[in-house]
């Protein structure tokens, strides 16, 4: 029984190691791209991230 405990142990430590390499070539990708500026955009923190906005003093829900 403790071999195939050391074989599952051993199986997770790779996939676990897999996992780590591919998020971070899916991070070094993701950093690679460049997004167009936003023309006449909001200053601040992502509107859609709280849920509303905010033009000239007055916020409305969407």
């Amino acid at each position: 029984m403790s071999k195939n405990l050391d074989k599952i142990k051993e199986k997770q430590k790779i996939n676990a190691r897999k996992a780590l390499e591919e998020a971070a070539a899916r991070k070094n990708k993701s950093a690679r791209v460049r997004l167009p500026k936003e023309l006449d955009g909001r200053d601040g923190p992502e509107p859609t991230r709280f849920n509303d906005w905010e033009k000239n003093g007055i916020t409305s829900d969407f």
